[in-house]
């Protein structure tokens, strides 16, 4: 047989694109179109009905970016034949760019009810009513850009901000039609989507490519390409064989999970996504009729919470499919948040807040995390993950690995205390599937654990945007569930998948922590105000809480509400597009903003909390909602304001400057840079021979893809070291030694206070920079005069080590890491720690020492400047703070990181009051105090060990209460893993390393 196979495809191809495709719909009839423009930002249903229509058409250019035009369509319901079926089409002006990266729309009712959505590639709207009746109907069209612009390229775009968007229209309104579909035409062309998809997987050569290339090649062969309708039967009867042939036995098995991953704002704002969820679920809920096993699954309690208060209607409709299973929330976390950023309390919440919701509203518990897309994944996740009751992970992102590919894809996931979580990472490499042959033919091949295992899941529907699955999707669903030559696909859930891989995979590999991303490194530096914003409101929440449960504890009425206002506005920006750093401008300055108003918020608690605390009176106090004691304050007390008896002073030399209090000697020279750091007690220097630190340096950052995102390993090749300086002068203060250095650097300023405070232990380090460079990072420097293999960065709730060398291709793709608080180098008997406000990017190398041996260069990411997708990324003012304390331990570490998060605060009252609960190790911190989420006025201490070993500590309250148990993160009571109750004097607790506890004393009073 002569072989023209080739030819034959592209004839099947031609048939389906001229003829197949244009007779799906029989016959269209146009609606009569009228239109108002909201002058700016969206308006609600009631407000935009009541408006002034005027006259519209189809052809007419319309929205400026960011802008709505709402249009009212009148018509009638057509007479259809049977196997027809009357539906809307519309075209709003769509592009090749991808659904949800560009306009999309609502279509109301007249009552205001929700019926679907009108997007690319789902653009039909079913009809109410009968042949004959009347259509009107309310579409509310979002001229969203394209601010990816078809991810062709990075380049600076205006269209991030609606100031510099432009007042062009984006658009051409192109179709606004009845249209009457041949439902059996529109399954012709399922059948061959699916099988001209399973071609292309198979082998030219095989017997089942050949005959589903010749039934396809009969197909056109009995179709009349003059009467697609009246052949489409037979058509389809053609194909019918090679649709039945089932899968093999050892086909993979795939769990095909609906699904939208909605970015919570990205390259959009907040605002846009509110109404992305309600176009998304409203699309979920009409297929659903269609179908009755479609089942869908969504994270994000935000969103969920957004539909409460947005469109109540919709949400009633969501609450009655997750009553009858087939609307599944997923993750159990307010937002699908970044995992490396966010500190442990934060995760804590975001699991706390999100699964309340879940269960007030729905009754449902989601017991995965569902975490597709977050930027690398923390060593802590496991034991947050399951101290909140969750038993499974997901995510896909580890895909995008640069360097190395994960060796499995269902294994146990172990974290920093030892705890594992199920976790699958889906081989079908995509959070966004269409259920296509090649994308499941690609999640077999690369399934790791043949053999062992033969289930994965496959996260379908379009998303980052928005929109979910589509019928077409589901119609692929359907031909595929058993098809010779493709996986069998099963309509899943989340839970349904993972007890059935659990079931399946009794013992899987084992990956042990951090599960980090070699791509998106510049996402620990990127927009720093946004960063800044979230470390303050981090800790401001602590202090309010903290203080708040001191005053309620002596009456006062607690902040319930606004304590959770704040904390979810925190909880939404910690989502993996907006704390990292990667939106457009509009959600970044509209980030700052809300983190102003989180700090005026938890300032107002504190200080009348603090008032209630200390009493009415004037002596002069100091308040410490740290952890350890500071300055005479106990860990969390109220004391006394003290003058220390230390003293601290600086003098100029011919070379510089040296600052000395009892226990450091710092030498500055005249570029402002640290030539020498010395522990007096012991006389060992700290800064590497020869080298200077406090060293600001400055490198090109052209990452190859995603700017905002990339920090790429070539931008070591491009450094200047900043060390010109404008003035350096000694600034008078009655307790530190302190040096003021100005720099100029291209348009930028920068100036730093280099401070020694009588009795510190550690040098501080203020900087101010007024940042106006582009395409540049800015690195702090530190070469420190260590010999060591590793490098010791805090995490949530402990902290992890990371090897200093480039040994192996995972070492090497380490190159920029993220740490919270401190960073911590050490060889045996003297170590440094280096601890920030406000940082998290750092890289840390060993480099060659002076004399022989290796030192230990430390450096910190203070800034960036990408171009894309926000042009004025990082520009204007920042302010950092970095302490260096030589001859540290992890414990000194785990304090200087308190100390410069947690200042102590100057009140007055009537004088000092004893901390609401005392911890007899310094190993065992206290990361909470609050008052129970039930408002039962039980008090929640949350605690952790903190210097990766065993510990033992009696906690010992200063109110009395009834019971003390231990709970799980969402406050429910557990067996005791650490709580001994059998200790007399106090309450006992025995932590393995890293351990978190949630204790719950009951019944509390003063």
């Amino acid at each position: 047989m002569h072989d023209n196979s080739e030819l034959v495809q592209a004839r099947i191809r031609r048939f389906e694109a001229e003829r197949l495709l244009p007779a799906v719909y029989a016959r269209s009839i146009a609606l009569e179109l009228a239109a108002w423009a909201a002058p700016g930002e969206p308006v609600p249903f009631r407000d935009a009905v009541a408006q002034d229509y005027e006259p519209f058409s189809v052809g007419t250019r319309w929205g400026r970016a960011w802008s709505t035009l709402w249009v009212r369509v009148s018509g009638t319901v057509p007479e259809v034949a049977p196997g027809q079926h009357a539906e809307l089409v519309f075209d709003l002006g769509f592009v090749a760019a991808e659904p949800g990266f560009q306009c999309e729309g609502t279509v109301y009712r007249p009552d205001g009810t929700i019926v679907k959505a009108v997007e690319p590639r789902n653009a039909h709207v079913p009809l109410d009513g009968a042949p004959g009746d009347p259509i009107e109907l309310y579409l509310e069209a979002a001229a969203n850009p394209d601010v990816a612009d078809g991810f062709r390229n990075f380049r600076p775009t205006p269209l991030g901000e609606w100031d510099t968007a432009g007042d062009e229209p984006l658009y051409v309104f192109r179709r606004a039609d009845v249209v009457v579909r041949d439902v059996t035409v529109w399954e012709l062309v399922q059948d061959v989507a699916v099988l001209r998809g399973l071609l292309g997987e198979l082998s030219p050569s095989s017997p089942r490519h050949a005959e589903i290339l010749r039934a396809l090649e009969r197909m056109v062969d009995v179709s009349d390409p003059e009467d697609i309708a009246g052949t489409a039967q037979d058509a389809r009867a053609a194909l019918a064989d090679v649709l039945a042939r089932p899968a093999s036995g050892s086909a993979h098995s795939v769990h095909a999970v609906g699904h939208a991953h909605i970015d919570s704002a990205w390259l959009w704002p907040v605002r846009e996504t509110q109404r992305k969820v309600a176009r998304t679920f409203s699309n979920v809920l009409s297929l659903q009729e269609e179908d009755a096993e479609f089942s869908f699954a969504a994270s994000s309690a935000q969103q969920y919470a957004w539909m409460k208060r947005f469109q109540p209607e919709l949400f009633e409709r969501i609450r009655t499919a997750v009553a009858a299973g087939r609307f599944h929330p997923a993750g159990g976390m307010w937002v699908e948040s970044d995992t490396n950023m966010p500190g442990g309390e934060a995760l804590v919440r975001q699991f706390l807040r999100g699964k309340l919701f879940f269960l007030e509203e729905f009754g449902v518990e989601p017991l995965d995390v569902w975490l597709p897309d977050s930027f690398g994944y923390s060593a802590a996740l496991p034991q947050i993950a399951r101290a909140a009751g969750s038993r499974w992970m997901l995510t896909q992102k580890m895909s995008w690995n640069e360097t190395n590919v994960m060796p499995h894809h269902t294994f146990q996931w172990e974290g920093t205390d030892g705890t594992r979580i199920f976790t699958h990472f889906p081989p079908v490499d995509t959070y966004n599937a269409e259920l296509t042959g090649a994308e499941l033919a690609r999640a077999e091949r690369q399934y790791a654990e043949k053999g062992a295992a033969n289930t994965s899941l496959v996260p379908f529907g379009y998303g980052d945007g928005g929109g979910g699955p589509n019928r077409e999707m589901l119609a692929a669903a359907s031909r595929l569930r058993s098809l010779e030559g493709s996986p069998t696909v099963l309509l899943s859930s989340p839970r349904h998948f993972f007890e059935m891989a659990e079931a399946e995979y009794r013992e899987p590999p084992v990956w042990i922590g951090e599960m980090y991303l070699e791509f998106h490194r510049g996402t620990y530096t990127s927009q720093a105000r946004t960063k800044r914003g979230n470390r303050r409101s981090e800790h401001a929440l602590r202090e309010a809480e903290l203080w708040a449960t001191a005053a309620a504890l002596r009456g006062a009425a607690y902040p319930y509400e606004e304590l959770q206002e704040a904390w979810e506005t925190v909880l939404l920006q910690q989502f993996h597009d907006i704390l990292p750093g990667s939106s457009i401008g509009w959600v970044h300055r509209e980030a700052e903003r809300r983190y102003a108003e989180v700090i005026a918020s938890t300032e107002r608690i504190i200080a009348g909390s603090l008032a209630i605390v200390a009493g009415s009176g004037d002596s002069e106090l100091v308040a410490n909602p740290g952890p350890y004691a500071r300055e005479g304050a106990a860990a969390m007390g109220i004391a006394a304001a003290q003058r220390s008896g230390a003293s601290a002073g600086v003098t100029r030399t011919t070379d510089g400057f040296v600052l000395e209090n009892e226990h450091l000697t710092v030498s500055i020279d005249d570029a402002g840079l640290v030539t020498s750091l010395v522990v007096r007690a012991t006389g060992r220097q700290a800064i590497a021979a020869g080298e200077r630190g406090n060293l600001l340096q400055l490198h090109r950052d052209t990452p190859t893809q995603w700017d905002a995102w990339d920090i790429d390993e070539h931008y070591r090749r491009h450094v200047v070291d900043v060390t010109d300086v404008v003035s350096i002068d000694i600034v008078p203060h009655a307790s530190a030694a302190i040096v003021c250095v100005v720099r100029e650097l291209g348009g930028s300023r920068i100036t730093q206070a280099l401070t020694l405070a009588a009795g510190g232990h550690a040098l501080d380090i203020d900087t101010t920079v007024d940042w106006h460079e582009r395409q540049k990072l800015l690195k702090l420097a530190f070469p420190l005069d260590v010999h060591t293999e590793r490098a010791t960065s805090e995490i949530q709730f402990g902290h992890v080590h990371r090897p200093t060398h480039a040994n192996t291709s995972w070492d090497m793709a380490r190159f920029e890491t993220v740490a919270h608080r401190w960073v911590h180098v050490g060889e045996p008997g003297f170590g440094v720690s280096i601890a920030n406000d406000s940082t998290y990017g750092h890289d840390i190398t060993r480099v060659p020492r002076a004399g022989g041996g290796t030192a230990t260069t430390v450096r910190l990411s203070l800034l960036r400047a990408p171009l894309y997708p926000d042009p004025e990324a990082d520009q204007g003012e920042h302010t950092f703070r970095v302490s260096v304390r030589p001859g540290a331990s992890i414990a000194d570490a785990v304090q200087e990181g308190y100390r410069l998060n947690l200042p102590l605060r100057a009140v007055k009252g009537a004088g000092p009051v004893a901390p609401l609960i005392e911890v007899s190790s310094d190993a065992v911190v206290i990361e909470a105090v609050k008052l129970a989420e039930d408002r039962s006025g039980d008090v929640i201490v949350r605690l952790y060990e903190a210097h990766g070993g065993r510990a033992s500590a009696t906690v010992t309250p200063s109110f009395s209460f009834d019971t003390v148990i231990e709970t799980d993160l969402i406050e429910r009571e557990i067996p005791a893993t650490a709580l001994d109750l059998s200790s007399a004097g106090g309450t006992r607790v025995d932590l393995r390393a890293f351990q978190l506890v949630t204790l719950r004393f009951t019944a509390p009073r003063l």
